[in-house]
């Protein structure tokens, strides 16, 4: 479409947010219920243990990850999901058209990768919530399950947002797992099964080689990341004023 003049962002911002999407549904869950179960529910020899391994996910070198997802992961979902029919009520979806590279696979890796970033800060905020309130809710009645639930959680509920944007703010920056599993291709879909590509990897293909200031792939690169900028900039505003309703609430 180049050659006609038909240029956009948005394919690429679509797939940024994709990508993301599928990795924040992996390390959330898995961020948070293991940062539970760590400092609430294991005992002292597997949590001494199990924090540092679980913190070595996050010194692994993204290049590895990506090497992974594209040999191992991206065949695996190819194999697996390739022609594949999901019935659905009164009719069926399919047969599937997987991409050897695709969202999906770039996601899945991506979210295994920052589950550190949220695991260990809700776990240092969890552990930081006074005994007294665990206390008090159990000579109430509560179970330790009710207790965690409705006492525990809402109260670090402030570090477990900021661990989440910071892991938000990874993925979103997040490049080589992108190129070697996704792809660069910029397609404008929301199916995950698809190859996509996200605005840090266009920006390093538009930065690649000699390129003048003034020329049209070094001003777009720009314009791609001053919009970066501003879209991470408005979620950080959203997750302060969350930071801070519940924090005027258990202070």
């Amino acid at each position: 479409s180049g050659s006609s003049g038909s240029f956009g962002a948005l394919p690429v911002f679509l797939g940024t947010f994709l990508v993301t999407l599928v990795a924040m549904a992996i390390a959330v869950p898995l961020g948070i219920f293991s940062s539970v179960y760590i400092s609430e529910y294991a005992s002292k020899r597997f949590r001494t243990y199990s924090k540092p391994i679980l913190e070595i996910l996050a010194g692994i070198p993204t290049v590895v990850y990506g090497f992974f997802a594209a040999l191992t992961v991206a065949p695996f979902i190819k194999n697996l999901l390739n022609g594949l029919e999901i019935p659905l009520l009164a009719f069926s979806i399919g047969p599937l058209d997987v991409s050897g590279e695709s969202a999906l696979a770039a996601g899945l890796v991506m979210g295994v990768m920052i589950i550190p970033f949220i695991s260990s800060l809700a776990d240092d905020v969890i552990t930081a919530v006074p005994q007294s309130m665990r206390d008090g809710s159990l000579a109430m009645g509560a179970t330790k399950s009710e207790t965690v639930r409705n006492v525990i959680i809402p109260a670090a509920l402030p570090g477990i947002v900021g661990g989440i944007m910071l892991a938000v703010s990874r993925a979103i920056g997040e490049t080589m797992i992108v190129v070697m599993a996704a792809g660069m291709a910029a397609k404008l879909t929301a199916n995950p099964l698809d190859s996509v590509t996200t605005v840090t990897v266009q920006i390093v293909t538009l930065l690649t080689g000699d390129q003048e200031f003034d020329s049209p792939k070094t001003l777009a690169a720009f314009a791609l990341g001053l919009m970066l900028f501003v879209v991470t900039l408005m979620l950080n505003i959203f997750a302060l004023q969350i930071v801070k309703k519940y924090r005027e609430q258990y202070e």
